[in-house]
């Protein structure tokens, strides 16, 4: 692959969905199509292997998934038993994780490598509609506990070069978070933040830096984000291609009948 390819930061969705549509219906539609159309941003060409920075991880030192063939992790409650069984058997790629591991390291991050690192769902339920052969490497990358905007965009600087490797980088997270809010009680405080979100990543690049890193003092972030760890993999993935621009590739207003959620893409596409 000779193009450049660009970042995600994605909204993922709740629990395994795409293994429930009987359960969901028509409620993941939209961000089913988002996902699917990754594969017509870069080209249809499959990528030498995908990084994913998962909300669903967060470590005290950086850590990379290093396994040759990584199990699976089933962080969800109250699901029907069949979504215990799933299997995204995705291979690891040892060669990604050593590279990796090298720009971190050579950045500045102190970073050890995890072998026995499965795949959690907001790994495996966002990657099934992209890829459901499960047939390109993927190695999941922690957050950091702290979660400070800062060091996350930092991060996703010193991994920039694997976007010209053929390396897809996908921050997987939620533009909104509050689960204790999930019905009608959280229709402000998304729609504000969300309008906040699309606002500032229309910015040019350093004033757009500059507004993320300080999130907390957008409308109604804390009632939007409680627990900043659905929001961090955002700052890695505008962190590798800082100085491009954002364009939001998937958005509902009534996710759930009333959230408004967003997902968007730094860089350009490599198809049109």
């Amino acid at each position: 692959m000779n193009h450049r390819l660009p970042t995600y930061f994605v909204s993922h969705g709740g629990g395994p969905w795409p293994f429930m549509k009987e359960q969901y219906g028509e409620t993941y539609d939209v961000l089913e199509a988002s996902l699917v159309d990754i594969r017509r941003q870069i080209g249809d060409v499959k990528p030498a292997a995908v990084l994913v920075i998962s909300g669903h991880w967060e470590e005290k030192e950086l850590m990379l998934s290093s396994g040759a063939q990584p199990p699976m992790i089933y962080d969800y409650g109250g699901f029907p038993a069949h979504t215990y069984q799933i299997k995204y058997p995705a291979p690891g790629s040892p060669q990604l994780t050593q590279r990796a591991a090298a720009l971190l390291t050579a950045a500045g991050h102190a970073v050890s490598l995890d072998p026995q690192r499965g795949f959690d769902h907001g790994t495996f339920s966002m990657l099934y509609p992209v890829y459901p052969q499960a047939d390109v490497p993927v190695v999941q990358l922690s957050l950091l506990h702290g979660f400070d905007p800062l060091t996350h965009v930092k991060i996703g600087r010193a991994l920039a070069p694997l976007r010209d490797e053929g390396v897809l980088i996908i921050g997987s997270g939620l533009s909104y978070h509050n689960l204790h809010q999930f019905g009608p009680e959280g229709r402000l405080a998304s729609h504000q933040f969300d309008d906040w979100l699309q606002m500032v990543l229309k910015l040019p690049p350093s004033e757009r830096t500059t507004a993320l890193l300080h999130w907390g003092q957008a409308p109604y972030a804390r009632n939007a984000h409680p627990r900043e760890e659905h929001l961090l993999p955002l700052m890695v993935a505008l962190g590798a291609a800082e100085s491009e621009d954002a364009a939001c590739v998937y958005h509902e207003d009534e996710f759930f009948g009333h959230l408004a959620v967003s997902s968007f893409r730094f860089g350009e596409p490599v198809a049109p």
